[in-house]
């Protein structure tokens, strides 16, 4: 008998999924992209879903449960902004276990409606059940897109730039500082968590945005990326899964990662090397995506938006450039699911 792990999160999802036929024409792209693609004629509509179970996406001894409910909308909104879409709905589904309050449960959905609102995305339905095991939290975004709005993994092609959105990194080492202080503050329960000088990367972890704004920027300047999605479990790991999607390679430059200021503060402080947090931390919640040279000129006002290598072909594999030219393959060592 398989373990689990032995398969791993995507080898487990085509274990289940590669014998799936569809039997609805709506159906337009099922099972192996940030979203579905539902064909309702005029428009296209988008679903995703998102688990959070306590204990393993989240520590509520350090994360508020409003911070937790608007993290948990977003990380949907995300998904849909990472095919080129607009989120407009949500359902939430909720385990709740007997250790929570009518007030918990309130702020957590203060969070939630706050996320709605800033994104004017609507929350239509959901359930609730009794949980043995503390607190999860389902959420099911739909959004829309014109047909030819839509972007999918399986689309860069040889000689386009890989780009990326805000900075990478942050939420990996925001969570290594409440990791930390937690630590510390079990061993002395009176002091103060030192977090002053931090509050950037603690954002960052606890309440990260989803990039709608680059999507509307990317229509508005007239660049349609060839490939993209958002980078939920590092940089690494989703760029070789848009390689492997497109049949190509790829080449990203040390020098050109974007890392903020307070990250690089911080690694050093603990020790870590920042590149590797940026390449492997997750939870940026950012925007990877390809395009065509011919937007090279497009791309270069556009604010938070950078280039960070190209595609290349596949024999040429996937590879980081160090700042000395020298090549290292590009390994998935982000979140693993199992």
């Amino acid at each position: 008998m398989a373990e689990i792990k032995e398969l791993g999160e995507f080898g487990l999802i085509r274990h289940l999924t590669d014998k799936l036929h569809y039997t609805q024409k709506s159906t337009e792209k099922g099972v192996g992209d940030d979203a579905a693609v539902l064909n309702f004629h005029n428009k296209r509509t988008l679903v995703t879903t998102d688990l959070l179970l306590e204990g393993i996406h989240f520590n509520l001894e350090y994360v508020p449960l409003k911070h937790l409910g608007y993290k948990a909308a977003i990380v949907n909104f995300s998904d849909i902004c990472a095919m080129n879409a607009t989120p407009t709905q949500i359902v939430v589904s909720l385990g709740i276990s007997k250790r929570f309050s009518v007030e918990n449960i309130e702020e957590l959905y203060k969070g939630i409606r706050l996320a709605c609102e800033r994104y004017s995305v609507d929350l239509v339905g959901g359930d609730t059940c009794s949980s043995m095991t503390g607190l999860t939290i389902s959420i099911t975004c739909i959004g829309e897109a014109k047909k030819d709005e839509i972007v999918y993994r399986n689309g860069a092609k040889e000689n386009d730039l890989i780009c990326c959105t805000g900075n990478l990194g942050s939420a990996f080492l925001g969570l290594q500082l409440l990791e930390r202080e937690r630590i510390v503050m079990q061993a002395n329960p009176e002091g103060t968590p030192a977090f002053e000088g931090k509050e950037y990367l603690l954002e960052r972890q606890l309440k990260p945005e989803a990039r709608l704004d680059i999507v509307k920027k990317l229509r508005e300047t007239g660049i349609h990326p060839t490939a993209m999605m958002d980078i939920s479990d590092g940089l690494s790991s989703e760029l070789l899964h848009i390689c492997t999607q497109s049949n190509c390679g790829c080449a990203i430059y040390e020098d050109k990662i974007p890392i903020d200021y307070q990250a690089a503060v911080l690694a050093e402080e603990m020790n870590l090397n920042i590149v590797t947090c940026a390449l492997n931390g997750g939870e940026d919640y950012e925007l990877l995506f390809t395009c065509s040279l011919s937007d090279y000129e497009k791309l270069i006002p556009l604010e938070d938006v950078y280039m960070i290598g190209h595609i290349t072909k596949p024999e040429y594999g996937c590879n980081l450039i160090g700042r000395n030219g020298e090549e290292i393959a590009l390994k998935a060592q982000g979140w693993q699911a199992f």
